[in-house]
C-alpha cells in the first residue's frame, strides 16, 4: 500500500464532498413540509441514515477490495458480475440523472400565490428566470414547452458532454465535488448564518454567538482551500490517468471502471 501525495489527499476529500453534494434539495424540502419545525429532526434521521449506509457500503467493499478497489467499485466485480450489476444500476442510474436535472419541490409563484407547485432544481431554475413575468410561465402553450425541453435537453447536454471529456469517474467526482460541491456546502452556509445573525452580536456578543462565528469563519476558509486544492489534486489525478499505460480516452467506449 503507497502513502498518497497532497494532491489525491484533497481529491479524496473532494469526493466525500461530492457525496453530500445535495445540500440545496434541503431549502425545498422544508418548503414542502406541514410543520418545518420538524425539518431538523428530519434532517438528522436522513444524514444518519445516509452516512451508515456510506460506511456500510464502504468498509464492505474496502475489506474485500483494499486500496485495489475499482472507481466505479461494481468495476470489481469481475466481468460476469460487473456486466449483471451494471444491467441492474442502469434504471436506477438513469431515474437518478432525471431526478438531479430536475428534483420537485412546491414554490410559490406571483401569478399563483396560493395553488401553482412547480418541480425545479437545475433546468427549472433555468426555465423560471427565462419566463419569469410571462403568461407562458405556468399555461401551456408551445413556448412554455419549447424552453422547458430545451432547458432540461441543454442541461442534460452539458452533463454528457463533461462526463464524455472526462470519462476518469474518480477523476470527475472529484472535479464535481471540489469545483462545485463546496461552492454550495461550505461557503454558502456559513455566509446565510452570518448574515442572519451578525447583528445579534452587535447587541449582545455571547459565547455561543462568538463560537459560531468562529465556526462559519472556518467553514468559509475550509471550503474555499478545498475548493483550490482538491480541484488542483483532481485535475492532476485525471492528467495522470490520461499518461498511463491502457489509460481512459475522451469520447470513448473503452472501459474506464479501473481508473482512480
Amino acid at each position: 500500500m503507497t502513502t498518497p501525495d497532497a494532491a489525491s489527499a484533497f481529491a479524496a476529500l473532494s469526493s466525500i464532498v461530492f457525496a453530500y453534494a445535495g445540500v440545496p434539495a434541503y431549502f425545498n424540502i422544508v418548503s414542502e413540509m406541514r410543520d418545518p419545525r420538524d425539518f431538523t429532526k428530519s434532517l438528522i434521521y436522513c444524514q444518519s441514515i445516509m452516512t451508515a449506509v456510506y460506511i456500510a457500503i464502504g468498509v464492505v467493499v474496502y475489506y474485500y477490495c483494499g486500496s485495489y478497489v475499482a472507481s466505479p467499485a461494481l468495476g470489481s466485480a469481475g466481468p460476469l458480475m460487473k456486466k449483471v450489476c451494471y444491467g441492474i444500476a442502469l434504471p436506477g442510474l438513469l431515474v437518478s440523472t432525471t431526478m438531479y436535472i430536475h428534483v420537485s419541490h412546491l414554490t410559490s409563484l406571483p401569478s399563483h400565490p396560493r395553488t401553482l407547485t412547480t418541480p425545479q432544481f437545475a433546468a427549472k431554475y433555468f426555465f423560471i428566470r427565462f419566463l419569469r413575468g410571462t403568461t407562458h410561465l405556468a399555461r401551456n402553450t408551445k413556448i412554455h414547452w419549447m424552453t422547458w425541453i430545451g432547458c432540461t435537453g441543454g442541461v442534460a447536454g452539458v452533463a454528457y458532454i463533461i462526463a464524455s471529456a472526462i470519462p476518469v469517474f474518480g477523476g470527475l467526482v472529484s472535479l464535481v465535488g471540489a469545483l462545485l460541491g463546496t461552492l454550495i456546502c461550505f461557503q454558502p452556509m456559513g455566509a446565510m448564518w452570518l448574515y442572519d445573525h451578525w447583528s445579534n452580536g452587535k447587541v449582545h456578543k455571547s459565547a455561543r454567538w462568538m463560537a459560531m462565528v468562529f465556526w462559519c469563519f472556518f467553514i468559509i476558509i475550509s471550503g474555499t482551500f478545498l475548493m483550490v486544492s482538491g480541484t488542483y489534486g483532481s485535475v492532476v489525478g485525471i492528467i495522470d490517468s490520461y499518461k498511463a499505460t491502457g489509460g481512459s480516452a475522451a469520447w470513448s467506449c473503452a472501459d474506464n471502471s479501473n481508473s482512480s
